[in-house]
């Protein structure tokens, strides 16, 4: 803890930051959820978070979706615990499901306006999508997609390979980079998307506006 400020590291890797009292981190978790911005909201009641951790994203995502069912994700329980006990994780009013992200999707019935992927092994400058990420990992999740909804997915040194899953899966990718951050995350989604228009979304949405001086936006499709 410094200055009030809570981060979760797993074996070297930042994985969590949480500022009681508010609901954004100031990064790469602003921007996994900021895709939320786009749906209308109406099209906001669902959200599945694969790789909990702490429950930054999921925290993002509570603000703006105050109302959606949100499902978290996390394989490591003592994550779990320790996120229930230092991150206020039970407040965010989510269903925790301790479990493989993979053994979660291969077996989903359900539908989620947004999936948003934070899904990492190895330690600290190590950290690696598991051998089933971004494919098929991401073409299962967007089975787990409602109609016209949004995949996230953060990316490190994977970043091509995702983008390829992607192009492949959505007529529309738009990347945001985190300044500071060697993050990129990738947005996808079937109805029209352009980078330009998502920063608009989010810099109308009071809950992350303040994040945006750290924020930039490409489309790549």
């Amino acid at each position: 803890m410094r200055d009030g400020v809570r981060e979760l590291y797993l074996d070297g890797t930042f994985a969590s930051r949480y500022e009681p009292g508010r609901d954004i981190t100031g990064s790469v978790w602003d921007a996994l959820a900021a895709g939320i911005t786009a749906l209308p909201r109406r099209r906001r009641r669902s959200v599945l978070v694969l790789g909990l951790g702490g429950g930054s994203a999921a925290r993002v995502a509570r603000a703006l979706a105050p109302r959606a069912k949100i499902v978290g994700v996390e394989i490591d329980p003592s994550v779990v615990r320790l996120a229930r006990r230092w991150f206020d994780l039970d407040a965010l009013g989510i269903e925790v499901v301790v479990d493989d992200a993979r053994a979660y999707l291969e077996s989903c019935r359900r539908r989620f306006d947004a999936v948003l992927e934070d899904v990492f092994i190895g330690t600290g400058r190590e950290a690696v999508k598991p051998e089933w990420l971004p494919q098929p990992g991401l073409a299962w999740a967007s089975r787990c997609l409602a109609r016209r909804g949004i995949l996230a997915s953060n990316a490190l040194d994977e970043a091509p390979a995702v983008v390829a899953a992607m192009g492949r899966l959505f007529s529309n990718v738009v990347r945001i980079e985190v300044d500071d951050y060697d993050n990129r995350i990738f947005v996808g989604w079937s109805r029209a998307l352009t980078g330009r228009e998502l920063r608009r979304a989010v810099a109308a949405t009071p809950v992350l506006a303040p994040t945006l001086r750290c924020l930039s936006f490409r489309s790549l499709r």
